[in-house]
């Protein structure tokens, strides 16, 4: 038995105790509101919609509502957000010393999101919380004196015009890591700090043998491909040849499921998958239990959530949200429902719309899956198909036909005779896969378990069509694009334009 590894582990089992929350969750979503417009008071923000007056009125929720409104990207960054690159106290005290680039999942232009010394400590926060609930799982002793290989983007920031500091928010945390992470925390600062997503890979396959991780961190596609780089370099069978006590992956960013079996093949043994919600704008849940992906929510960090049912109570047909939708807070939300996630943070984002879709599978605690992006809603036609109908119709065909499919992309355009289809694009190694066959089964199982898209399909929905390529020509795109990276996600519904500009490259 490591005996290291055995005091750490009931280190943190004793500090899980002492630490569990005890407050109703409601209390502490109402406390965390407090926090955050006592903060914000007298920022410009704080003072336009009048934080001191709703702080001082009878219900502070309903207050808190009836004069602040959901705001979006575009609608925070042309008035609050863009001043607050070039002046202090606009939507939090101080001045930013580090913008987030994040071009997410929708649209081209990067988005620049406020990083806050208050933020950056939330985001430890939650990480600490994520770490106090490990004696859950009965890790083995030797995983608690291993190390922790944190697949981020680059963490060479580069200087805004506005003396700030910016890049992917991944990078932003590795290059505020305290020193004393270097204990514990691969590849280490100077090849994070690498801009080129080849060198950095070939840096780190470099150095792994030297390394003993035993716990991984990062978005599926980019470990994957780096872990299968790795196992080239050194010419091993497995990644478990050189990391024999690599246990766990914290996944992250995109849904774990399509990836599975190819992560099966790059190790002997298997790993315990962890599911966490880490975006630009906060981190907000983690797995906290064994036997499941769902994710417990952070309510005691740093952020006030609101729900917005995704249905015809919230949204439009379009997914977009209405003028006047319902809203819920914490106790007032129900099980396998699909709500839009409204968040206030210590990042200055207030009533602010990420674009996520969530869904409570336990209210007790309070923890969710990501059920999808409201711009991940195929419905120009009425085929009203979510993020996870897609997932699950490309699970069934994969079984189905014996293939693995990790990544794909669909959109609704125009056929020759201006009727519309839904145009699929398949990442395989299968590549020589029947593409006729994998369109048939594709649609019959989105038929099947959808009957608006069945429906869809006997009217406007005129046809699907697919294109499968290898992950050669899919990486390739990418690249072209600089959309290649340890934490870049690409849209599994793109506009048309998008799909009529990935058709021509490969046409090319």
């Amino acid at each position: 038995m490591a005996l290291l590894g055995s005091l750490i582990k009931r280190g943190i089992g004793l500090s899980q105790k002492l630490n569990v929350q005890r407050d109703h969750p409601m209390d502490q979503q109402q406390a965390q509101l407090h926090y955050l417009l006592d903060e914000a008071k007298d920022t410009s923000f704080g003072k336009y919609y009048g934080f001191r007056e709703i702080l001082e009125s009878e219900n502070v929720i309903e207050s808190f509502r009836r004069n602040v409104p959901i705001l979006n990207y575009k609608q925070m960054n042309e008035k609050w957000w863009g001043q607050q690159q070039k002046f202090p106290d606009i939507t939090w005290p101080g001045k930013p010393n580090f913008f987030a680039l994040s071009s997410g999942t929708t649209g081209k232009e990067s988005k620049r999101i406020p990083i806050t010394n208050s933020f950056l400590q939330s985001m430890r926060d939650v990480g600490t919380s994520f770490i106090r609930s490990l004696p859950n799982f009965d890790f083995p002793d030797e995983l608690f004196e291993s190390e922790v290989l944190m697949l981020s983007s680059s963490a060479n920031l580069s200087k805004n015009e506005n003396d700030h500091l910016e890049g992917e928010v991944s990078g932003i945390n590795v290059s505020n890591f305290p020193g004393w992470y270097d204990l514990f925390y691969r590849p280490g600062k100077k090849i994070a700090s690498i801009d080129n997503w080849d060198d950095r890979v070939e840096a780190i396959a470099k150095e792994a043998p030297e390394w003993n991780i035993g716990a991984i961190a990062g978005i599926p596609s980019w470990v994957l491909l780096l872990l299968k780089k790795i196992i080239e370099y050194h010419d091993l069978e497995t990644i478990h040849d050189i990391w024999p006590n690599l246990t766990v992956f914290a996944s992250g960013g995109v849904a774990f499921e399509t990836y599975r079996e190819d992560f099966e093949k790059v190790t002997r043994e298997p790993l315990v998958i962890l599911d966490t919600y880490l975006a630009s704008e906060g981190f907000f849940a983690y797995t906290a239990k064994p036997g499941s992906m769902d994710m417990r929510l952070a309510l005691n960090h740093g952020y006030f959530y609101e729900f917005i049912p995704f249905d015809e109570r919230g949204v439009d047909e379009m997914g977009n949200i209405l003028d006047d939708p319902e809203i819920l807070t914490i106790d007032q939300v129900e099980k396998d429902v699909d709500y839009v996630l409204i968040v206030s943070t210590c990042s200055g984002a207030w009533r602010y719309v990420i674009g996520d879709t969530i869904r409570f599978k336990n209210l007790d605690p309070h923890e969710i899956l990501i059920s999808g992006r409201t711009k991940f809603f195929l419905n120009v036609v009425g085929s009203q198909l979510s993020e996870d109908k897609l997932d699950t119709a490309i699970l069934d065909v994969s079984d189905t036909l014996a293939i693995t499919i990790n990544e794909y992309s669909v959109s609704a355009i125009k056929n020759d005779e201006g009727e519309y289809i839904h145009q699929w694009v398949v990442v395989s190694e299968n590549d020589e896969v029947d593409k006729d066959q994998l369109r048939n089964e594709l649609d019959e199982s989105l038929k099947e378990a959808n009957k608006n898209y069945k429906v869809a399909r006997s009217k406007a929905l005129k046809d699907i069509a697919v294109r499968v390529i290898n992950k050669d020509k899919y990486y390739s795109f990418l690249e072209r694009n600089k959309k290649k990276g340890g934490q870049v996600k690409t849209p599994k519904v793109m506009p048309a334009d998008e799909m009529h500009e990935l058709l021509d490259y490969l046409n090319d």
